[in-house]
């Protein structure tokens, strides 16, 4: 009897968030009902303040690659125990591997990489977090990374900001508004993205000559996270990796335009079919570091035109009123 209510539930919970997921590729939709259905047996669905989507999956983005995982947000309500949701984690992993987001790994060394992952978030598809977290923007509860890795090299605020104007609700309360009046972009969050993408950057030097480690998916994430970063903190909206790296084309002098255009052609080509190719490898540090330049010499010109604007405003002379007698005689 048990069993059979269970399954009406899981059936139920399928219907439900059907027109949540329009959209979204097949692959993607199947393993967000499986997570479904495995959070409503383990803990309950009733359990789940959120379930955010965000990224390249998301419906009508058409922006999925080989690199591209599908990120999940899950945010339970504060009575779930820390310890039932890293037991429930080892769910989801299985999860990732039977719908093709993640490979079952026998080798030491990518065992390893896989713990480096973990701990810095990248090529992660799941975050499981509490609400209260969630709400107090605790950046390394929120996405269970090291908090000393976090605090050092995380920008945390534009990471956070990324991800409230490139996402979904699929399932739950929208909680996205709670956080953004926290979020301040500042100059500092840029020098953290340089560094963190710069460190991504160097790691895949380090395991380059590692051939089954795919290292050139490293170093097409340093990029990514660099643009969308940049971008963010230029224009503070979402638009797809091919536009901003439009954008970011049309920064440079003219002489240098064409040289910048076959960088993006071929970052955008190896996310399609990742290969390591040495000489965009060779390009990466110094791309990266060009694109977080970019980016504050714009804020910079944009503020100082606001500047310009305030100045020129306080200029205008007030209207000249004749002196009157008052109480006015006639």
């Amino acid at each position: 009897m048990q069993e059979s209510s269970i399954i009406e539930s899981n059936k139920k919970i399928k219907e439900k968030i059907s027109s949540q997921l329009e959209g979204i590729n097949k692959q993607s939709q199947n393993y967000i009902k499986d997570i479904l259905v495995l959070i409503n047996k383990e803990i309950g669905i009733n359990k789940i303040s959120s379930i955010i989507l965000f990224g390249s999956q998301r419906a009508h983005t058409w922006e999925p690659t080989e690199v591209s995982d599908c990120d999940l947000l899950i945010i339970f309500k504060d009575r779930v125990s820390n310890h039932h949701i890293k037991e429930i984690e080892k769910y989801f992993i299985a999860l990732e591997i039977k719908h093709h987001f993640r490979n079952f790994e026998k080798k030491i060394s990518k065992k390893i990489l896989g713990v480096i992952q973990q701990t810095t978030g990248i090529f992660v598809s799941h975050f499981l977090t509490k609400k209260r977290y969630w709400e107090d923007g605790i950046f390394h509860k929120i996405f269970r990374v090291n908090k000393v890795f976090s605090a050092l090299f995380a920008p945390r605020n534009i990471v956070l900001g990324n991800i409230l104007i490139n996402s979904s609700i699929l399932y739950g309360d929208d909680l996205r508004e709670k956080v953004r009046s926290k979020l301040q972009i500042t100059f500092f969050e840029m020098v953290k993205s340089t560094v963190m993408n710069l460190m991504i950057c160097f790691f895949s030097f380090v395991i380059l000559l590692i051939k089954n480690l795919n290292s050139v998916k490293y170093q097409l994430e340093s990029v990514k996270w660099a643009l969308k970063a940049s971008n963010y903190y230029c224009f503070r909206d979402s638009e797809s990796i091919d536009k901003i790296s439009e954008r970011f084309v049309s920064f440079e002098k003219l002489k240098s335009q064409k040289k910048a255009r076959k960088f993006y052609s071929d970052f955008l080509q190896l996310r399609k079919t990742p290969l390591n190719n040495v000489n965009f490898l060779i390009r990466c540090p110094i791309r990266i570091v060009k694109i977080h330049n970019f980016a504050l010499l714009y804020k910079k010109l944009i503020k100082r035109q606001e500047r310009f604007k305030i100045r020129n405003l306080k200029r205008v002379e007030k209207p000249i009123i004749p002196d009157k007698t008052f109480p006015l005689k006639f």
